[in-house]
């Protein structure tokens, strides 16, 4: 623990020990802000870190909505952000793929025990990678110890030479063959997008049709998310959207608005704050897998020590992450990140309470600026599923 991080802790104890000694004398206080106020200044909060644009949607239990906007959808223009703009939905999607096997387990065309050897004869081998041995319960849990090995840019110069460039599915995989795994299967946690390429594989051979079809045809048409599309390789937006930005460094900000995702079977899914609360809700509510494979897929392992960093006691089941509320219990979310889009949700167990926000911004050239980002958009995501009070999320 730094010296910094000492000072802030005895500032933020010191701080809590004068409030419970304000309230022991002073009795009931005023009540805080309204859910709607307390959204209002947790978006303006984010933004207030430097991130360009943020919207938010929080859904009640009784169906009622608020939202909240703050910063330019535009640094050219100072455009407002639109209140439900298309953003891209990134590895958020990784819940759509799971249900989707989960469904496919629930009709008897798959089983979680089944190994990728199975399903993808001699696709995952070399270098200590064994597709007999890594079953499709663990690429959905990231404990299969595959290394992940997927391009991407990290200066301005390499997002301008490699936007545009594609990759199949095959070619993904076959980058983290190179490499010897993280861990033996089973034997440790790491996140895995190329875990994830593969269940897309799979899910086509399993079923005749590309994985985005199976999204689509499954869940996206019969929940009428129609504001949840599938780009392919287009690397534009629907609009309304706001610009997205990559902090690389002082003064180095980009517009990263125009790129083909580099997984784009999986991550070029496009959503709003709208359907993905939508999808969420009807997931935990029990509309999309019966009761046994919802089960399954909330039996969660906890995640390493680096991402502990970013969800706090939080932990990983089938494509669904458990992270726990400061009113008592725990939420359920799966946040996404791609170029330039930062999105952290949230849902109640009972799927009755949800919430959204999404940031056009990354500021990922820091551990610091990512922690920060991180922790602002959890806060934001705890008050709005706390506000039917302590313990009574």
């Amino acid at each position: 623990m730094t010296s910094t991080v000492r000072k802030h802790l005895a500032m933020a104890l010191g701080v809590a020990t004068l409030f419970a000694a304000v309230v022991a004398t002073a009795g009931a206080q005023p009540a805080g802000p309204s859910p709607a106020e307390q959204l209002r200044q947790d978006t303006e909060a984010i933004h207030a870190l430097g991130v360009s644009g943020v919207q938010a949607r929080v859904i009640a239990p009784d169906g009622r909505q608020s939202v909240a906007t703050s910063g330019t959808a535009d640094l050219n223009t100072g455009r407002p952000v639109p209140s439900d703009g298309s953003f891209r939905m990134a590895s958020t999607s990784k819940t759509l793929v799971a249900t989707v096997v989960l469904q496919l387990e629930a009709e008897g065309r798959l089983s979680l025990a089944d190994t990728v050897d199975q399903w993808l004869p001699g696709m995952v081998q070399g270098n200590g990678n064994d597709g007999s041995r890594i079953t499709i319960r663990q690429l959905l849990q990231h404990t299969s110890g595959i290394h992940d090995d997927l391009p991407g840019y990290t200066t301005p110069e390499e997002y301008y030479q490699q936007r545009h460039d594609v990759y199949h599915p095959e070619q993904l995989v076959t980058r983290a063959m190179a490499h010897a795994p993280d861990f033996p299967p089973g034997e440790g946690w790491e996140y895995s997008n190329t875990g994830y390429v593969l269940l897309g594989v799979i899910i086509q051979k399993a079923t005749g049709q590309p994985a985005h079809q199976e999204i689509e045809d499954r869940i996206l048409r019969p929940l009428g998310l129609d504001q949840t599309r599938w780009m392919g390789t287009s690397p534009t937006l629907p609009r309304p959207h706001a610009q997205a930005y990559q902090l690389f460094g002082p003064g180095s900000r980009v517009d990263v608005t125009d790129q083909i995702p580099v997984d784009y079977e999986n991550l070029s899914f496009v959503t709003t704050t709208r359907d993905e609360n939508g999808f969420l809700r009807a997931l935990l509510a029990g509309r999309l897998l019966p009761t046994r494979q919802l089960a399954e897929m909330k039996q969660t392992v906890p995640v390493s020590a680096e991402v502990q960093q970013l969800w706090p006691g939080g932990r990983y089941g089938l494509g669904l992450v458990e992270r726990p509320l400061s009113c008592g219990g725990t939420y359920w979310s799966h946040e996404g990140g791609d170029g330039g889009y930062i999105t952290l949700n949230g849902v109640t167990d009972d799927g009755r309470r949800s919430a959204v926000v999404s940031m056009s911004e990354a500021r990922g050239d820091t551990p610091e600026h990512i922690l920060a980002q991180e922790n602002a958009a959890s806060a934001l995501i705890d008050h709005a599923l706390c506000a039917g009070g302590p313990g009574t999320p």
